[in-house]
């Protein structure tokens, strides 16, 4: 016979209980009634069940001391303490026995049904829960799709997606997540569609009809916050998602309180020597190649793309009138940096503004590339935010941050844009000097499957430099990546499933920037 599982219930004054018994039996509870703690350790030995049901005072063997020796003995078995006593010494010994529940005599049966339920289909029941409410969401989702949604309603979908996402990711219901992703591939469709149509104009008038990119998110979300004497830090951690920011929340959450959580969009490409540039420059590529001409590296020169960020932020700073705050520019590359950081975090609230750029995520992103046990620990976006999320939680970031949160600073947090997986190969032919990266390209001749790809014959309509005369810039679209024909499918499976950027999708372009003030 089918049971909702086998429950062993301890009381002294057992007969006493044979209503309250009689009604879990009812609901399909095997219940073993025993009144000490002695034979219950004895049938422990013999049969395996689902929960304890213990009483807290009895002669002979207490409940507690029953309860220390069933943890000794078997300590993942759920324990639910029943006691007369309210007495906080009592119920913190209890806990600090480990015990799953807690309820105060007289039990009411339906008490007992709930903490059983709790303890047995938790997990289930958030998993049904959650599946009946994405349902329910499912269709405002295609319909929202189905509307023309504007950038701000783009980002509004984009949270939703990403709600529905960590809410699956608790729950066991592997139907239910196949199609979310579904749903999320074809929002990315409908919104490469619209970067496509819109881009170019956004380029040319950031002004009313755009949103906010990153050339003037530091002007607009950063700057009005700054003031004297105020500890402001400004984190930057490279590639960070949109649910690595949601899972990271709680986290913070402990030691800073969020006053603003808002997303923007980053430019193309979704690539840290643009995007970074452009939020320290206050500028768009095009624009700081002609103001810092010895600065400026495009892909195909010599040299680190990300080397003057500082003096492109003195720079910004100096045209927003804000270079009397005092500065400091830290960036973390090793382990050794973060070290250092974490060692002298104190000396920077002494500053107005500390600036932290941490490449932690972009190098994991990477090393999941390059590493067979990375791809194992990182094969999809759960396993992949919760690499990032362990990170961030035993990171010399988190804990130099909780290290000064009580000294009434500040913390805006955002990164440079975000990354996507990548499944779908797409065929591409360039010369020599044709850049590497996978999610897009530029160079002479560029050969391509237009339709997997948004392409620009002038690259100035996108805010970019012009490294040659005939140079096209080429964006990915979803999860598209571009491969060169020679050892085509040796690159189709080595880089298939992996996490890039660089491209158009909602993940790499939608992206968090956030402020908090110290609890």
């Amino acid at each position: 016979m089918n049971t909702q599982g086998e429950i062993l219930w301890v009381d002294d004054e057992i007969d006493s209980l044979k209503s309250q018994i009689l009604f879990l039996t009812n609901k399909g509870y095997t219940v073993t009634p025993l009144s000490n703690g002695y034979d219950a350790l004895e049938l422990l030995k013999e049969k395996t069940l689902d929960v304890v049901l213990l009483d807290e005072s009895m002669p002979g063997l207490t409940g507690l001391e029953t309860l220390a020796k069933i943890k000794e003995l078997y300590p993942l078995l759920p324990v639910v303490m029943i006691t007369k006593n309210e007495a906080e010494n009592i119920m913190e010994d209890a806990l600090g026995g480990q015990i799953t529940d807690y309820l105060i005599k007289p039990v009411n049966p339906n008490q007992v049904l709930l903490s059983l339920k709790k303890i047995m289909d938790g997990k289930r029941l958030v998993s049904e829960k959650t599946t009946i409410a994405y349902q329910q969401d499912f269709r405002n989702l295609f319909m929202a799709l189905s509307n023309n949604p504007d950038h701000e309603e783009w980002k509004e979908l984009y949270k939703k997606l990403v709600y529905w996402e960590l809410e699956m990711g608790k729950s066991d219901s592997e139907e239910m997540m196949e199609v979310l992703q579904t749903q999320k591939s074809e929002a990315n469709t409908e919104f490469f569609k619209y970067i496509s149509k819109n881009y170019a104009d956004w380029i040319k008038d950031s002004g009313k009809n755009a949103p906010l990119l990153s050339h003037r998110v530091f002007e607009k979300k950063i700057a009005p916050h700054l003031q004297q004497g105020k500890p402001t830090f400004l984190v930057v951690i490279d590639n960070l998602r949109l649910d690595h920011w949601k899972a990271f929340q709680p986290i913070m959450s402990e030691s800073f309180r969020v006053m603003e959580d808002d997303l923007y969009y980053s430019i193309l490409p979704t690539a840290t020597q643009y995007c970074r540039n452009a939020i320290f420059a206050g500028m768009l590529p095009v624009d700081i190649e002609r103001h810092f001409p010895m600065e400026w590296k495009n892909d195909d020169e010599e040299g680190g793309k990300n080397l003057y960020e500082e003096t492109f932020l003195r720079n910004q700073l100096k045209h927003l009138k804000l270079d009397h705050l005092k500065t400091q520019y830290i960036k973390i590359t090793n382990n050794d940096h973060a070290k250092t950081m974490e060692d002298n975090i104190h000396n920077c609230l002494n500053n107005d503004l500390t600036v932290i750029v941490y490449n932690f995520v972009d190098m994991l992103s990477h090393a999941r590339t390059e590493m067979e046990v990375l791809k194992e620990l990182a094969g999809d976006e759960v396993s992949y935010r919760s690499l990032a999320v362990s990170w961030f939680e035993h990171s010399p970031l988190y804990r130099a941050l909780k290290k000064i949160a009580e000294k009434g600073i500040q913390v805006l947090l955002t990164t440079d844009h975000g990354s996507v997986r990548v499944k779908t190969p797409s065929k591409c032919v360039g010369d020599r000097a044709t850049t590497a990266n996978l999610r897009y390209k530029h160079g002479r001749n560029l050969q391509f499957e237009a339709k997997d790809v948004l392409s620009f014959r002038d690259p100035k309509q996108a805010g970019l430099p012009v490294p040659n005369v005939s140079s096209t810039f080429i964006f990915g679209k979803g999860d598209i990546f571009l491969c060169y024909p020679n050892n085509y499918n040796h690159f189709v499976n080595y880089y298939k499933n992996t996490f890039q950027h660089g491209g158009v999708s909602l993940e790499e372009m939608i992206i968090p920037v956030v402020r908090m003030e110290s609890k």
